[in-house]
């Protein structure tokens, strides 16, 4: 064997090289990742809104023996408890060796995503076509989300107070809808706008039906047929839909991407693609040394407000809840506790490179991305994570062999983006960013590597089990 150099030696010893996951990767790994990218697709599927996550995670933690947490209950080591907040946020934890007062490890992720939401009067006619009407949730690219096949997710809430959950274009045989485009030929004044003015926000309208309701005269007859059809099969009227939480999302399934299906496409990655790492990760932990707490947030896309987002109390109520069964001080727990705000960060694109730092962007297969602030323009409603906070992530990471990177999310004064680690930090815990590498966020098909999506759930299993 050749001796090395003293440059080589040198090289070794100084230099931060990178290096591509798949040549880090063991073969240990590349079959549990296999294996765990096969279960994260069809989580995508079974969840396409907030509750129908909340749904699919609570069926999962319930076989693996978590029961509902209710205030006064008592906790020993091992114990597994979920506390779902308003069908739309849930809370889970698995209670450690060590009490709470020496502090918790929380993974927080948000289960929202980007989407169209229908208008509390949505149902219409024109020219005898039936429509719904739409205002979009969260940051989209509104020409992204025409001429492409949506369904419909949500529930009603009748006048009686009764509800019916709604799910269509989901199952096979089910129809879908669409939002229509104009015709090329006919774009020329449409051409000449931004892509932000090529679609406007009141014309993202529902395409759901063209014929007449038979054996009438009046106005309006599509419009009465569509009502019909959802009486029939819901029991709905159109006052109905005043309280009505309905979705329109895309009627994609979760899919490998190229050749050598090393990535995956699908709706809602941002951030169930952290959400689902954070609870496969929690329900693979036994007895951890620290209590380990998974939180899955709603709201974070349009600011984590409302009762389900992370400015909520629910989770201050929930960790009060758990420290009262040890005896323990909140702000005594909080103060010595750790959490990764896993949020998906912006994977480089080299169609697109303008918008990107290259040497401080994170890369598809480099594995999980830290970001030691996020927020945009002079670090803007970041967190901020302390030197001391990045080199504990470094350590714990490392020793559980997880392949990670150091990321901003884009160049400076490009824009940016937000998490909840700053809200997480406001409670004097702790916080730093960590999320998957995506590509084309917030569009109805995003793109993320198998090996990033893997590294995400290892990293979180090794904040979970960290002593």
């Amino acid at each position: 064997m050749e001796e090395k150099t003293q440059g080589q030696l040198r090289r070794e010893a100084l230099l931060d090289v990178k290096k591509n996951g798949y040549d880090r990767l063991t073969a240990e790994d590349e079959v549990a990742m296999k294996a765990y990218c096969e279960d994260y697709k069809r989580f995508l599927d079974a969840g396409k809104t907030e509750r129908e996550v909340v749904d699919e995670a609570v069926r999962l933690a319930q076989a693996r023996g978590f029961v509902p947490f209710t205030r006064g209950m008592t906790v020993k080591p091992g114990d597994k408890f979920y506390r779902i907040n308003r069908g739309k946020a849930l809370m889970l934890a698995v209670i450690g060796e060590k009490s709470m007062a020496d502090g918790v490890s929380i993974g927080a992720a948000h289960i929202d995503s980007p989407r169209l939401d229908l208008k509390p009067q949505p149902v219409y006619e024109d020219t005898e076509l039936g429509y719904l009407k739409t205002h979009y949730y969260g940051g989209i690219r509104k020409y992204q989300w025409v001429a492409i096949p949506l369904e419909l997710h949500g529930v009603i809430v009748k006048k009686d107070g009764s509800s019916v959950k709604v799910a269509i274009g989901t199952n096979p045989g089910d129809p879908v809808f669409t939002i229509n485009d104009l015709l090329p030929h006919l774009a020329a004044e449409q051409s000449k706008k931004s892509l932000n003015e090529g679609i406007t926000g009141e014309q993202l309208n529902l395409l759901v039906g063209s014929r007449p309701f038979k054996d009438d005269e009046g106005s309006e007859r599509v419009k009465l047929a569509i009502l019909d059809i959802l009486n029939q099969k819901y029991g709905i009227v159109e006052a109905d839909f005043i309280s009505a939480e309905l979705e329109v999302v895309p009627a994609f399934k979760a899919s490998d991407v190229g050749f050598d299906r090393s990535l995956i496409g699908a709706y809602g990655q941002d951030d169930r693609v952290c959400g689902y790492a954070c609870l496969a990760a929690l329900l693979d932990t036994e007895v951890p040394t620290h209590t380990a707490v998974c939180m899955l947030a709603d709201k974070e896309e349009v600011g984590s407000t409302g009762v389900s987002g992370m400015k909520s109390a629910a989770f201050d109520t929930f960790m009060s809840d758990l420290c009262d069964a040890q005896r323990v001080s909140l702000k005594s727990c909080y103060e010595h506790s750790f959490c990764l705000s896993a949020d998906v960060t912006a994977a480089f694109d080299p169609c697109f490179p303008g918008p990107y730092e290259k040497r401080n962007s994170a890369y598809i297969n480099y594995g999980v991305g830290f970001a030691k602030y996020t927020g945009s323009r002079g670090k803007g409603g970041s967190s901020d994570a302390s030197a001391e906070v990045v080199g504990f992530v470094r350590r714990t990471m490392d020793a559980a062999g997880v392949i990670w990177q150091i990321a901003e999310l884009g160049a400076v004064d490009a824009g940016g983006g937000g998490t909840v680690a700053s809200m997480m930090a406001e409670r004097d815990i702790d916080t730093l960013d960590a999320g998957t590498p995506v590509m084309a966020m917030h569009s109805p098909f995003e793109i993320t590597s198998k090996l990033d999506c893997y590294m995400t759930y290892k990293g979180m299993k090794a904040l979970y089990q960290h002593n």
